[in-house]
C-alpha cells in the first residue's frame, strides 16, 4: 500500500516540524523556515537522524564537533549522540529518522 502525504496539508509535530510520510521503521519530517537565533536545546535521540538542507544555513554540533550545513548538504546524527542546531539564516531541511521519532 502506498501512503502519500502532501506538505500542504501535513500535520504539525510537537516541535513545529511538518510531519511527512512514516512507516514502521522510518519517518520523515520537514523543518520549514526555521528562524535565525532559534537555537535548539542539547538533546540525545533514541534513533538515527539523517537530513538534507533545502535552503538556509545552520551549524550542527554533535558531541562537541561543529559542522556548517548549507543547501545541498546532508548529515547524520547517530542514535544517542548529544547534539544541537544553531540556525544562522532561515533554514528548511528534510530529516528521516529510524526508528521513527515520536
Amino acid at each position: 500500500m502506498v501512503i502519500k502525504v502532501s506538505s500542504r496539508n501535513a500535520g504539525e509535530g510537537a516541535h513545529g516540524e511538518v510531519a511527512l510520510a512514516r512507516g514502521q521503521t522510518v519517518a520523515m519530517r520537514m523543518w520549514r523556515d526555521e528562524a535565525p537565533g532559534s537555537d535548539k536545546p542539547l538533546s540525545r535521540s533514541p534513533y538515527d537522524t539523517v537530513g538534507y538542507v533545502v535552503a538556509g544555513r545552520a551549524e550542527l554540533v554533535v558531541e562537541g564537533e561543529t559542522v556548517l550545513l548549507e543547501p545541498g548538504d546532508s548529515w547524520l546524527v547517530p542514535e544517542g549522540a548529544e547534539h544541537t542546531y544553531r540556525i544562522l539564516e532561515s533554514f528548511t531541511a528534510i530529516e528521516a529518522t529510524s526508528p521513527p521519532a515520536r
